[in-house]
């Protein structure tokens, strides 16, 4: 029977199933800031100025959620949990703060450049609509 809680114990390491005995959120606020500190660790390798892009830290980003998700299930929590958000909140506030999403304020041109632009394309079908029938009326008279 002794195999049995070693098992248990291997899978919730692997952050896969959280054992039995109920979440310990005290222990899980212990062990998390041990993620932040690593995290913060391997972020003082990238200059600040590329912290807002993702892809030139992501493979420290993806250890450092593994890392939650892990220490947060061998303590038998789930992931996430609102206590782990909280914690990853902070580290993004402290990372990530001054990076916004540029979102751009898309409008219609002004009428002076649209119209135009509608006009166009509808004249222009007009036209060849125009032509290919003249056309097909002529060749019928000439045979």
């Amino acid at each position: 029977m002794p195999a049995i809680p070693a098992a248990l114990t291997a899978v919730s390491s692997l952050g896969e199933c959280p054992p039995v005995g109920g979440c310990n959120e005290k222990r899980m606020l212990a062990m998390l800031p041990h993620c932040g500190k690593t995290f913060a660790e391997r972020m003082k390798k990238v200059e600040v100025w590329k912290w807002c892009n993702l892809s030139e830290f992501i493979v420290y980003y993806e250890s450092f959620t593994n890392c939650t998700e892990v220490e947060t299930n061998v303590v038998g929590c789930y992931w996430p949990n609102p206590l782990a958000e909280s914690f990853i909140a902070g580290v993004h506030r402290r990372f990530f703060q001054n990076c916004s999403v540029a979102r751009h304020h898309w409008q219609d041109p002004p009428d002076g450049i649209l119209i135009p632009l509608i006009a166009a394309p509808i004249l222009l079908t007009i036209a060849m609509t125009g032509v290919v029938v003249w056309r097909s009326k002529r060749t019928a008279q000439v045979v």
